[in-house]
């Protein structure tokens, strides 16, 4: 009984965990790209990046989050868990290089937050979204 228990608390932090993350990424993404067909030619004024290249990143967020709650394809799910964790750990990066840390680090330690949740809905996932473990061939 026990174990059920846990296999259930598991579960459900496994897709509180994804649908927090599918929310934020897949969103954040598709404002990119809505923002960008606004202004093509626009920039990021304080990271000095072209509207295209977040354009870009959005269409692969959006991707991304449907690729971890869409059934199936583990090795897909596995790139794109890799994919939302560098943007993630990026967007720290570059807001640390540039100095435009928010009120209290809001800046820096949400995306932050964000990759730890990542990695929690990565580490969580059930069998049945894993992919198998490549092997060394027998020789």
């Amino acid at each position: 009984m026990e174990r059920e228990q846990n296999m259930r608390a598991k579960t459900i932090t496994y897709w509180v965990t994804t649908g927090l993350i599918a929310f934020f990424i897949g969103s954040g993404g598709a404002v990119q790209v809505l923002q960008y067909l606004g202004n093509p030619r626009g920039i990021v004024p304080a990271l000095l990046y072209p509207l295209y290249f977040f354009a870009i990143l959005g269409v692969w967020k959006v991707l991304g989050a449907i690729a971890i709650l869409w059934p199936g394809f583990p090795r897909l799910k596995e790139w794109a868990y890799a994919g939302i964790f560098f943007d993630l750990t990026g967007a720290a990066a570059s807001v640390v290089f540039i100095g435009g840390y928010g009120a209290y680090g809001f800046h820096v330690l949400a995306p932050l937050i964000l990759a730890g949740v990542t990695v929690a809905s990565w580490a969580l996932r059930p069998e049945s979204r894993r992919a198998g473990v490549l092997s060394a061939p027998k020789g």
